[in-house]
């Protein structure tokens, strides 16, 4: 018997779309472009299927459809608006499956063919809660959305979660909104670093300790993990935990209790645990440098962060998100040259969205007059000026052509040294021909502000 599809959406152009891609699957399809529509054809006669918009552009929205039809049949929510509160408010609400426009084809297709095909098995509606979200987390790719859905699905469980993705991509984010939509979310979140300490003050700082169990140890105190009780535990960089700490780390898990160092006892905590690491588990495993049981203890579900250059649509997005926050901190409106945009969107930031954040701070601090050109950008970016070329063409290329004073020339090669060398004070020391201190006495008197220098920096 053919199946019978009503599609709901406020422009009758999006509709005619839906109905010839469904139509060219052998489906029969109606339409309709009001929630009064919709509910009029259903009182009619029954569909298999309902796929709608949820800004239906009236008092009611697909969501309030879904309330409706989600007990007779599966609802496919689309929205233009793909965030992480909407893929929370379709999935907690019993929604089949949630799609962000612009669509493709084939992703639309494989839902409908997946809802048709199991029908009699409807998901169950979440408990709703309060859907303020503040991650922080920016994009409508489809990679996204699909991040969306599966923090929708994992947040109501008590699952323990391992968020995997490289450096900068937003993984203490993404751990922040399963926390934020969880029935933990009124409870605390708990961040710790497991590279960033030693292992015995590691050890402490989880499991707390009690008075007399080390030198300086004059009174008891709560580890991290007792702290989280009723929330939520985030172990980031846990592929960096030594392997002494991965069995305690795996105890816990598994008997939901914790020592201090120093008890006679264990004590019971309820904590959810989330972890996550840019390293690959499975062959720190097959290495010998992390515990294959601890593995799959932590990756009950496993989530994946892509990286920037996997989701160029979001770009200009995330960078507007990041330009208003400069705004902010220079007290000025921003805003961007579209020239500066196509930089962005051809450079393949290998520190991802974190970079991404960092360039546009730079920018914003270094933009005259509100609006950020590509002489702005720091000088990885900066376009590739002709080798050979004697005869400057402007002023991003001349650095005498807008006559400054010499303070202001010496500022700018001191800048742009300090950039060409990732801020490291030594080598720019030696480059300029000076002492350090000498150096921080330039850049004080030029109000050049030294960033630490990272790792590269010599002691």
């Amino acid at each position: 018997m053919t199946k019978h599809i009503l599609v709901v959406d406020d422009d009758a152009a999006s509709c005619e779309l839906l109905r010839e891609i469904f139509m060219g699957r052998g489906w029969q399809v109606s339409t309709a472009t009001t929630p009064e529509a919709a509910r009029l054809c259903f009182a009619r006669q029954p569909f298999d299927l309902v796929v709608s918009d949820i800004n239906l552009g009236a008092e009611a929205t697909g969501l309030d459809l879904l309330n409706d039809f989600r007990a007779r049949c599966p609802v496919i929510l689309v929205t233009g608006f793909g965030t992480l509160d909407a893929a929370v408010a379709a999935l907690r609400d019993g929604a089949w499956d949630f799609i962000s426009k612009p669509f493709k084809v084939d992703e639309v297709v494989a839902a409908v063919q997946s809802a048709l095909s199991r029908k009699g098995e409807m998901p169950a509606a979440a408990p709703s809660g309060d859907l303020a979200d503040a991650s922080g987390l920016v994009g409508r790719s489809s990679a996204m959305v699909a991040l969306y859905k599966e923090i929708a699905r994992v947040a109501p469980t008590r699952s323990t979660v391992l968020i995997l993705g490289e450096s900068g991509t937003g993984k203490e984010l993404v751990a922040r909104a399963i926390h934020r939509h969880s029935p933990r979310s009124a409870g605390p979140f708990i961040p710790v670093n497991c590279g960033a300490l030693p292992e015995a003050l590691l050890e402490a700082e989880l499991f707390g300790y009690v008075r007399g169990a080390f030198t300086n140890a004059v009174t008891d105190r709560k580890g991290l993990w007792e702290e989280a009780h009723r929330g939520t535990l985030f172990l980031d960089e846990i592929g960096d935990l030594p392997l002494p700490m991965q069995v305690k780390l795996l105890r816990a898990l598994q008997e939901g209790e914790v020592r201090r160092l120093g008890a006679a006892r264990p004590q019971q905590v309820d904590v959810r645990v989330i972890a996550a690491t840019n390293r690959n588990l499975e062959t720190e495993v097959m290495c010998g440098r992390f515990r294959e049981d601890l593995y799959y203890r932590l990756s009950t579900v496993t989530l994946h962060v892509p990286p920037l250059r996997q989701r160029r649509d979001d770009l200009p997005l995330l960078a507007e998100a990041f330009l208003l926050q400069a705004a902010q901190t220079v007290g000025r409106p921003l805003c961007f040259e579209p020239s500066t945009l196509a930089i962005l969107a051809a450079y393949d930031f290998p520190g991802n969205v974190r970079e991404l954040q960092s360039v546009i701070e730079y920018a914003a601090l270094h933009a005259r007059d509100g609006v950020i050109r590509p002489e702005d950008l720091p000088l990885k970016l900066q376009p590739v000026k002709p080798s050979g070329s004697s005869e400057p063409t402007d002023s991003g290329q001349n650095p005498f052509a807008d006559l400054p004073t010499l303070d202001e020339l010496e500022r700018r090669y001191l800048v742009y040294v300090l950039e060409a060398l990732d801020g490291n004070r030594t080598r720019a020391a030696e480059v300029l021909g000076i002492d350090r201190r000498t150096l921080y006495r330039m850049a004080e008197r030029l109000g050049v502000k030294l960033t630490d220098g990272s790792s590269q920096e010599e002691p």
